[in-house]
C-alpha cells in the first residue's frame, strides 16, 4: 500500500515511517526544514500552506492513504488551514486520509472524560486551530479519519521524557504539574493504530489514547523509575497557579475505538513498567 506520511520527520511521523516500511508499504514522507533520521522510499519538502506543492506531491506519490502527523503549534495557517487544504487535495485524488488531532480541543470545564460524541470547546489558540481543522477536514473529505490523541511517550525521545531527564539532572527550571491530567499513549501503539485505521473503512472522529489517567508529575515519576533516575528530584507544581494556559484535567475515553481495533492501546503504567518497554514487539 502506497502511504504518504505528512510530518514524517517528527517524533510520531518517524515511528509511522518505520512501521509502514516494516509492513511492506511503499512509503513517502514530508518534512518542513530537513528530512528525519528514518528511511522512507522518498522524502519531499512540504509547506502545508502551499496548495500547489501539495497537489504535486500527491500526483507524484499517488498514495492510497495519507496520514497527517504534522504539527504547526498555534500557527493558524499551518495547524488549521493547512490540513483542510490537504484534505481537499486528498479527496480530489480519491485518497484516504487520517488526520492526527489532540485532546487540546477540549476545555476540561464541567467534565473531565470525553468520548467521540463530545463537542470541542477549546480554550487555547492551538486547541482552536486543531478544532477548526477537524471540522474543515470532515466537511471536505467525509470519509477521512480524525484521530484525537493525548501525550505521546516512548523511545526516550518525546518532549515529556526529555524534560524529565533535564529536571532530574537539575539542568532546567520548571515543575511537573500534579493537577494536569491526561491519558498518555505509547508512540508505537499510536502509530500502529493510525495505520490500522488507515487500512480500514473507518471514518469520522476516533479517540486514540491510553486507558490510564495520570498527572504530568505521576507520568514523570514513572519515566524516572524506568530510566533509573532519582524521582525525588522532580519538582512538583500546580498548573492552576501558573500562567500557562490550557485545560487542567482532560481524559480521552478511547473505549469505542479500542473495540474496533486489533492494536491494543496500553496504559502508561504498563508501557513504562520497565526499561525494556520502549519498543513494541
Amino acid at each position: 500500500m502506497a502511504t504518504l506520511i505528512v510530518g514524517g520527520s517528527g517524533f510520531l511521523g518517524s515511528e509511522l515511517v518505520r512501521q509502514a516500511r516494516a509492513a511492506g508499504h511503499t512509503t513517502a514522507a514530508t518534512y518542513t526544514t530537513e528530512p528525519g533520521d528514518t528511511f522512507p522510499d522518498s522524502w519531499h519538502p512540504l509547506d502545508l500552506r502551499d496548495a500547489g506543492s501539495l497537489d504535486a506531491i500527491m500526483a507524484a506519490v499517488q498514495p492510497r492513504v495519507v496520514i497527517n502527523a504534522s504539527s504547526g503549534r498555534a500557527d493558524w495557517a499551518i495547524t488549521a488551514e493547512g490540513p483542510i487544504q490537504l484534505a481537499i487535495v486528498a479527496a480530489k485524488h480519491g485518497t484516504r486520509m487520517v488526520h492526527v488531532s489532540t485532546d487540546a480541543v477540549f476545555s476540561g470545564v464541567g467534565r473531565v472524560c470525553y468520548d467521540e460524541s463530545c463537542l470541542p470547546d477549546p480554550i487555547t489558540p492551538y486547541g482552536a486551530a486543531k478544532a477548526a481543522a477537524e471540522t474543515g477536514i470532515l466537511a471536505v473529505h467525509p470519509k477521512a479519519v480524525v484521530a484525537r490523541t493525548s501525550l505521546i511517550i516512548g523511545n526516550g525521545r518525546s518532549v515529556h521524557e526529555r524534560l524529565v531527564h533535564r529536571l532530574a539532572a537539575g539542568a532546567t527550571d520548571g515543575a511537573l504539574f500534579t493537577d494536569d491530567i491526561r491519558c498518555p499513549v505509547h508512540v508505537a501503539d499510536l502509530a500502529a493504530t493510525l495505520l490500522e485505521l488507515a487500512a480500514s473503512g473507518a471514518a469520522g472522529i476516533h479517540h486514540v489514547a491510553g486507558p490510564d489517567a495520570l498527572s504530568r508529575h505521576e507520568l514523570g515519576v514513572l519515566i524516572a523509575k524506568r530510566d533509573g533516575l532519582d524521582a525525588s528530584r522532580l519538582p512538583e507544581g500546580l498548573r492552576a497557579d501558573s500562567t500557562i494556559p490550557g485545560a487542567l484535567d482532560v481524559r480521552l475515553d478511547s473505549q469505542t475505538t479500542q473495540r474496533q481495533l486489533r492494536t491494543r492501546l496500553r496504559g502508561a503504567r504498563e508501557f513504562l513498567c520497565s526499561a525494556t518497554s520502549h519498543d513494541r514487539d
